[in-house]
């Protein structure tokens, strides 16, 4: 390829004063796109991959020259699309750099939720000639009446880590966007850069329009290969790693310490709560003074701005982030990435990894740190997985209808839509490129009338069909809440938790106190009757009325639903399947550490170290209770699932249940009949108990008594805009939406159960709620390979779950100490064995 018939002059020199080369790969990308070909570039971080993704738009501006003036204002010109606001303002601020230092005369301009309102009204009138922006913020620009100007200008689009935005409903109305800027502008070219990828040709065919006839359409692809393999190391912490917990508050010393011999460093963890844990641990020991600071997205945006800020100017010398960090960032000298707990997928960490150094020839280092046992192993099959370069990041799946239902509305608003041509549009998106025109059609009846059960409610009616046989919107004021209410993300609330009399669901008592409050996603797993620990009191759940959660004081101390300390992350498969692998395999174990080796050698010794493709099962007795623990290594979200329905058979099958507790490895169920004999004696069969016809009668059971599907249903209706968040002049409050939702919840299930909001909500429930395809997936493969352990006392392989019951202490509860002397004896054992290791000279 002749370089000089690719980059235009001024970018030639700019290279040339700059001692630098363009990369093969990055002219090559100029030379495909600029001749209009779609295309994906897969590269490492530090490739200039971001570079590469605006030189065909950068070229075409320099040949495109300046706008005369007196003459109407251009249209955009490229759209950088990123997941995340501070991406787009960190790409605008590295981008100013060549445009300054080259003379281009172009305007280039962020665009994000953050974007003062005037800001954005005057880039309808006078667009920039580059616009970085948001999935959310370009959904907007396409719902306004004057999206046809905007865009007419319109050449090339640019997607930012493009495996990040399209997995999920954010993704899906993205798509929805791509496939309208198609739709006005047919000769544009979708350019997507990714660092991270485990199936390129779906996200070939995701950049293009489907045609759903012949081999799919897809666009090219350009592969780097190269760039120095990490260096990733697990934190040999010198305190005892503990037997359960999420903080890593043991190792707080320690993590100080690297954070005194690197530059800068990057914290991250899995959710807000432990960022907020972690910063306060290393500012109680931070003797030094270091500057440190905290970065989470429900941070105010000025104090975000102002540690984004520091940190390009070099002034921190750590921060403690959540996701908000995680991608394509290049701020200041990161020279460490440290990852606090266990990252629960490989593509996860090989993305946070990529902002230590973020140069290609030089190795980003990466410091994991484990805050449990189990951890450990997740750790080293996490590290085990970067080094082969496995990619675990999730399929884009099948669109969504809620958002469908909220982009039919924004097309409405823009204009009027004949409504075969808006479906031919739809179906050019991949995740609704299967979408039949049936569903289509009640996805607009829906949009039109709310669906057959609310279409006597003037308020639903969106949208009508006029003579002419276009779809209107049927008032100014609908436009004006669509764009209050436009997005994916809903913020799961919290529930004030309201003591009354124990049965009495109907009202709090005069005066009965409030306790706290609780996420909602733990009280919606709960069916009337359940108790749970909260505040050091073990409570009945009776019901939720509006935005409490209705609770009355239980007379025992043994909670059925101790602790439900969910992650942010789900386990993925592929890191689930790594820890089964090691512990099936004596080679893989000697890289652990020696606690953890001796941990596993003596669960050998007093149980069975289980096989990969195996589910054990021990049963001991402790204290007045009888256990029953499985280790499926699924993830959280799959064994509170299973909990909720091995409880449930258990009862029917007599043996009396009374709790159950999960993490991400195991689960535990425990109640006043030894399962372990019932097994033996063949009163209770294995093979019967976790057969996968559970997820059949016994699921459908469950869900009818929970909460759950009302507010997985609250959160589709307000993504399809059945329920506004915000009104015009004013908010809607939390109390008002769940009102709503759950009265219209009710209705639809008693008049019309195959409504497309239900049907939605079914969809999400079975993905994201309840990982029912994973535990299907598991059933399936446990079939025949089920291995059961009678035991006399706990198992070392058992105390981590066995801890998360006595997270909280409970008034006059004696369990915990019981459990805890066991605890106490297993790290006894495991000392003695470890000193005799070293006398041994091993």
């Amino acid at each position: 390829m002749n370089e000089t018939e690719t980059l235009p002059e001024r970018f030639r020199r700019w290279f040339a004063e700059n001692g630098w080369q363009p990369r093969p790969h990055q002219l090559e990308l100029l030379a495909r796109a600029g001749a209009g070909e779609d295309m994906l570039l897969i590269a490492p971080t530090g490739a200039g991959k971001t570079l590469a993704g605006f030189l065909p738009s950068l070229s075409d501006l320099d040949r495109r020259g300046p706008q005369k003036p007196g003459v109407r204002p251009r249209g955009v010109h490229t759209l950088y699309i990123s997941p995340l606001k501070a991406l787009a303002v960190d790409i605008a601020r590295n981008l100013e750099r060549p445009v300054v230092e080259t003379g281009l005369p172009i305007t280039m301009e962020t665009r994000t939720g953050d974007t003062p309102q005037a800001k954005r009204q005057r880039q309808r009138l006078k667009p920039p000639d580059i616009l970085l922006t948001t999935p959310e913020q370009l959904a907007l620009l396409l719902a306004g009446k004057d999206a046809d100007r905007f865009f007419e200008d319109l050449r090339y689009v640019i997607f930012d880590e493009l495996h990040s935005l399209v997995t999920s409903k954010r993704g899906h109305l993205l798509s929805l966007g791509l496939a309208r800027l198609r739709r006005l502008r047919p000769e544009l070219t979708a350019i997507g850069l990714s660092a991270t990828v485990s199936d390129p040709m779906e996200l070939q065919r995701w950049l293009v329009a489907q045609t759903g006839v012949g081999d799919p359409p897809h666009a090219g692809l350009i592969t780097v290969k190269g760039g120095a393999r990490p260096e990733i190391t697990i934190l040999k912490a010198s305190a005892r790693i503990p037997w359960s917990g999420h903080s890593a508050r043991y190792a707080a010393p320690d993590i100080y310490e690297e954070l005194k011999q690197r530059r800068m460093t990057l914290i991250f963890v899995n959710t807000r709560s432990q960022a907020e844990i972690v910063f306060q641990e290393l500012w109680g020991i931070n003797d030094d003074n270091l500057p440190i600071a905290l970065h989470h997205g429900s941070l105010d945006v000025g104090q975000r701005r102002k540690v984004e800020a520091a940190m390009a100017a070099g002034k921190l010398r750590a921060v403690v982030a959540t996701s908000t960090l995680d991608l394509g960032i290049d701020w200041g000298d990161i020279d460490l990435v440290m990852h606090i707990g266990a990252p629960k997928g490989a593509s996860r960490l090989a993305q946070r990894i990529g902002r230590a150094n973020h140069r290609m020839d030089e190795p980003s280092r990466a410091i994991l740190v484990p805050a449990n046992r189990f951890e450990v192993m997740e750790c080293q099959a996490a590290l085990d997985a970067n080094y082969v370069g496995a990619q675990d990041s999730p399929p884009i799946g099948e669109g969504a209808l809620d958002v469908l239902a909220q982009h039919v509305l924004g097309m409405a608003c823009a204009e009027p839509f004949e409504i075969d041509a808006l479906y031919d549009e739809v179906r050019t998106a991949l995740p609704y490129t299967g979408l039949d025109r049936e569903t289509f059609a009640r996805v607009v009846d829906f949009v039109a009338t709310g669906g057959y059960a609310l279409r006597s409610y003037e308020r639903y009616a969106k949208i009508r069909q006029m003579a002419d046989g276009l779809w209107r919107i049927s008032h100014p004021d609908v436009a004006r809440q669509y764009r209050l209410n436009l997005g994916t993300i809903v913020e799961m609330p919290m529930l004030k938790i309201r003591l009354v009399r124990a049965g009495k669901r109907s009202g709090p008592l005069r005066g009965g106190p409030t306790l706290g409050e609780v996420e909602e996603y733990f009280i919606e797993m709960l069916r009337p009757g359940d108790t749970f620990l909260f505040s050091g009191k073990v409570l009945r759940f009776e019901g939720i009325r509006e935005n409490e959660c209705l609770a009355s004081v239980a007379f025992d101390t043994d909670p059925k639903i101790p602790a439900y300390a969910g992650g942010k992350f789900p386990l993925s498969t592929y890191l689930a399947d790594g820890v089964r692998a090691m512990l099936d395999d004596p080679e893989r174990r000697k890289a652990l550490p020696g606690p953890v080796r001796e941990w596993l050698s003596l669960q050998q010794q007093h149980s069975h170290l289980p096989k990969r493709g195996e589910l054990l099962v021990e049963t001991f007795p402790l204290e007045n209770r009888f256990y029953m623990v499985a280790y499926p290594f699924e993830g959280r979200l799959a064994h509170q699932t299973l909990g909720m329905l091995l409880t449930r058979r258990l009862e029917r099958m007599g043996a009396a249940p009374t709790g159950f507790v999960s993490t991400d490895y195991s689960l535990a169920i425990w109640g006043l009949k030894d399962i372990g004999a019932m097994l033996v004696d063949g009163t209770l069969d294995l093979k019967e108990l976790f057969d996968e016809d559970m997820l059949g009668d016994d699921l459908e059971a469950w869900l009818d008594e929970s909460y759950m599907l009302k507010r997985t249903f609250r959160a589709c209706a307000t993504i399809a805009g059945l329920i506004e968040r915000r009104f015009p002049g004013k908010e809607k409050t939390g109390r008002q939406m769940t009102v709503s939702a759950d009265l219209i919840y009710d209705v639809l299930r008693s008049h019309e159960p195959d409504h497309i909001l239900l049907q939605a909500t079914q969809a999400d429930a079975a993905a994201g709620l309840l990982d029912i395809a994973r535990l299907g997936t598991m059933l399936e493969r446990i079939k025949g390979h089920l291995v059961h352990y009678r035991l006399e006392r706990v198992s070392p392989l058992a105390v981590p779950v066995l801890l998360e019951i006595g997270r909280e202490s409970v008034n006059g509860g004696a369990g915990d100490a019981v459990l805890q002397e066991a605890a106490d004896e297993l790290a006894a054992a495991l000392e003695a064995a470890e000193m005799m290791h070293e006398e041994a000279g091993e």
